[in-house]
């Protein structure tokens, strides 16, 4: 009350008369200045603070420079003022919504001072509570606004980095998790920055405050935490490198339960495997595996990657994680995957239904690519949710399908997989079918099924990778001849895994008749599509033909792939009938349907240009050409073109091919149960960019020319996709060999440092004896000078007493010692 009092008094003046706010902050003010008394300048600063809500412009016009003074010279020395001081600059610096320029201004003017923002810096070193939680706050405020100008003022501060790093070490939570939020403006876009801290112990003192909060079960600050980490390695090649040299790789898989040493052989805990999730704990370990994938994706140690690989593998196929994270998990994988899917066996779970999740029953071991492409064919759980097509569900589904890619891209790996689904030798011999195979074959059946619709999209899209550029998987994919009783089959979800305890024996396989010969993959695309064109005009309502036009975009976009510079797939396609199926929809097409009629001509354009092998429908006059003549090369190109105009079509990109379901949903949706839709895929997309010109070329030219634009061989192709597995292994092995160099170089520089250390200390140790030697020949010359000034100095006197002179007392003493000493002698 004593301090109001006589604050009040003082501003009042002398005859009590009213005073103005301007006039108030100028009195005030001019108590800012050095020579007034501290107490008076705290209580000018408390008064300030005050009047600064209600009249921002006029205090940072007048007090502002009397403030920073304050900052420089008071606030390390008083923490009461230290505090006022900051809170008063962080009001004025502060944006709101009516007054965002005037706060930039403060905070330009404030930063134009180097020295008040080191001083910032300085103070953040200082232990009192107050101080540091106020100057967090300054610094938050002022990066926020003009964050490059700090960051330069940061870089250049003697105190700046470890004070920095001090506070991340506070015992108070509140001041820790301010410094972190201020960190993570400090360090953004800021390469600098992030290599300074990073060597200065940022990662330990970050993982050490996840670890603190409970770890991935903390709450927000945890989160914010790892957003630091990731932070500072996105981008930052030095900082990755580091990062590795340190034990904390090991420590992301021990916050996810994975253990660090784990093999090929080892199963993963079901701890890791089983776990409870909420959203906090879902965005923490989202960022784990940011993390994780970003090492992945630079390259890190064969055993860092693969037990990183192999934990997204686990986490994506054989676990109880949401979704987004299984999602995450897949598209983290590398595009150039290594990693031996086939090889690695995972153990499934499956929910019991009615639990909410908390049983789960475990099914029997498969290995990891059978998995993915149960994921892929089916969703989640052996397609416990395939009736519900949600955009999640989906996204999840894609990535599978991008992985499957991804992994395929070999060769050899692609060729084994063709060659499992082709038929016995023997006939005796129960042929096995793949859920990929079975997937298929299903032919459109009425009532329509979504859950097989979507199952035999994503199974024309798997097939499609496997055959694309591939010669040879074309060549095997003729000879496979699937049963003739699966098409007929209704494929439900579970055809890959059954419960551990499920004893039922194998079904047996019926007995086909003669007369119902099993038919190749090519004719029983042709007769599906047909019967999806069929069904279409058949259809009841909108959704039901939407159905099925995704039937026919998915079989057209396969065959497109596969006949693509294969003339004897493409003979065999057209004698099955695919030529009147892509004729009559070019023909009846409504002004709204434009993707359909674009495939179909691009399918026609494909057949007429690689239709070469002698049969009965050849390119010449008497077949394909009267009916593109009659078409028109015209209309079939306007067809061809409008497909890249598509919101199909310009919606796909390589990171995503899920779409949006164009329904009415409720406002109150959630985001989880929105419905989504795949139509077309990357590859495929950039297979028609890529060939689209060379189709139009074709529709173009004389039936008796063969084109020379239809690319390289059947031969060239294969010679072309060795020398490519040829140069992958080849910058596989580089990469190693680079890692290993660089290795032994900072070996090799280590122990030059240590043999160029040996050589100075060995001459500095020639020096010390040499100077020793020195001393000791001093030492011996002076005990000869000694001894013979010793013996002079005898005779002399010896010779004064024989000549009778008088010696003094002393001098006699002396000779006596000096004989005793002889006589010792």
């Amino acid at each position: 009350m004593d301090f109001l009092s006589q604050t009040y008094i003082a501003l009042r003046g002398p005859t009590g008369a009213p005073q103005s706010a301007q006039d108030t902050i100028a009195k005030l003010s001019d108590r800012l200045s050095p020579s007034t008394l501290l107490a008076d300048r705290r209580a000018a600063v408390l008064a300030l603070k005050g009047l600064a809500r209600d009249c921002k412009e006029d205090v940072g016009e007048r007090a502002l420079p009397g403030l920073l003074e304050v900052l420089q010279n008071d606030a390390e020395i008083d923490a009461e003022i230290a505090k006022a001081v900051l809170e008063t600059i962080t009001q004025l610096c502060e944006p709101e919504d009516d007054s965002k320029d005037l706060a930039l201004k403060h905070t330009d003017y404030v930063i134009r001072n180097e020295q008040a923002v080191h001083v910032l810096f300085s103070l953040l070193g200082d232990a009192h509570f107050y101080t540091r939680y106020a100057t967090l706050q300054l610094l938050s405020v002022l990066l926020q606004n003009r964050r490059s100008q700090v960051q330069g003022y940061f870089l250049k501060a003697p105190a700046g980095t470890s004070s920095v790093i001090a506070v991340l070490e506070d015992k108070r939570e509140i001041i820790r998790n301010e410094s972190i939020i201020v960190i993570q403006m400090l360090i953004s876009q800021s390469p600098d920055i992030q290599k300074v801290l990073a060597f200065q112990g940022a990662f330990e003192k970050l993982f050490n405050t996840v670890t603190h909060e409970g770890g991935l079960e903390g709450g927000v600050i945890s989160q914010d935490a790892l957003r630091c980490v990731d932070s500072l390695l996105r981008y930052n090649s030095s900082n990755q490198s580091y990062f590795r040299e340190t034990s904390l790789p090991s420590l992301l898989c021990s916050l996810l339960l994975l253990p660090s040493n784990l093999s090929l052989q080892d199963p993963v805990p079901q701890e890791f495997a089983l776990q409870f999730w909420d959203s906090q704990k879902v965005a923490n370990v989202s960022l784990v595996l940011g993390i994780m994938g970003m090492l992945v994706g630079s390259k890190g140690s064969s055993q860092e990657l693969s037990v990183f690989v192999r934990g997204f593998v686990e986490l994506a196929l054989a676990s109880n994680a949401p979704t987004p994270l299984k999602t995450q998990a897949l598209l983290l994988l590398p595009s150039t995957l290594t990693f031996p899917l086939s090889e690695v066996i995972l153990t499934p779970y499956m929910p019991v239904p009615e639990t909410r999740g908390e049983e789960w029953d475990r099914l029997e071991p498969a290995s990891a690519l059978d998995a993915l492409v149960e994921l892929a064919l089916h969703g989640e759980y052996n397609g416990l949710y395939s009736d519900s097509r949600t955009k999640e569900g989906l996204e999840l589904r894609s990535a599978a399908v991008t992985v499957f890619d991804n992994f395929v891209r070999k060769e050899d790996i692609r060729q084994a997989i063709v060659q499992g689904m082709l038929p016995p030798q023997q006939s005796s011999e129960v042929p096995m079918i793949s859920p990929l195979l079975h997937s298929l074959c299903l032919s459109p059946s009425s009532p329509l099924n979504i859950a097989d619709v979507t199952s035999t999209h994503l199974a024309t899209l798997l097939f499609a990778h496997l055959l694309a550029g591939s010669p040879r998987a074309k060549t095997a994919a003729r000879s496979i001849k699937p049963s003739s009783s699966i098409p007929g089959e209704t494929s439900g979800p579970g055809t890959l895994f059954v419960p551990a305890d499920n004893n039922t024996p194998a079904p047996t396989q019926p007995e086909e008749d003669e007369e119902d010969a099993p038919q190749s993959l090519l004719h029983l695309f042709s007769e599906n599509l047909s019967l999806c064109f069929l069904s279409r005009s058949r259809a009841e309502n909108d959704r039901e033909e939407r159905e099925w036009n995704r039937s026919i975009v998915g079989y057209i976009c396969l065959l497109a792939q596969w006949l693509w510079d294969d003339p004897k797939a493409t003979r065999e396609f057209l004698e099955a009938g695919g030529l009147g199926t892509l004729v009559e929809p070019i023909n009846q097409t409504s002004e709204s349907e434009d993707l359909i009629p674009g495939l179909c001509a691009f399918l026609l354009g494909i057949c007429y240009e690689f239709n070469r092998e002698p049969g009965e429908i050849t390119r010449h006059v008497a077949t394909i050409h009267p009916i593109i003549s009659r078409l028109g090369v015209d209309v079939l190109l306007g067809h061809m073109s409008r497909v890249r105009e598509h919101d199909w079509f310009k919606s796909i990109s390589p990171e995503s091919m899920v779409l949006r379901y164009p329904t009415k949903a409720l406002q109150n949706t959630p985001p989880v149960e929105q419905e989504g839709e795949i139509w077309l895929d990357w590859s495929f997309v950039d297979f028609w960019k890529s060939n689209q010109h060379t189709v139009q070329r074709g529709l173009a030219t004389d039936p008796s020319t063969l084109a020379s634009s239809s690319g390289p061989s059947a031969e060239s192709a294969m010679l072309i996709n060795s020398l490519k597995d040829v140069i992958r292994s080849q910058v596989q092995e580089i990469d190693a060999l680079q890692l290993r160099l660089k290795e032994l170089s900072v070996a090799e520089a280590r122990l030059a440092d240590s043999e160029a250390r040996i050589a100075e200390l060995e001459a500095e140790l020639q020096t010390s004896d040499g100077k020793k030697k020195e001393v000791e020949k001093e030492q011996e010359d002076l005990l000869v000078l000694l001894d013979d000034m010793s013996t002079k100095r005898r005779r002399d006197k010896q010779r004064m007493r024989e000549a009778g002179m008088e010696v003094s007392e002393d001098e006699a003493d002396d000779d006596d010692e000096d004989e005793d000493e002889g006589e010792d002698e």
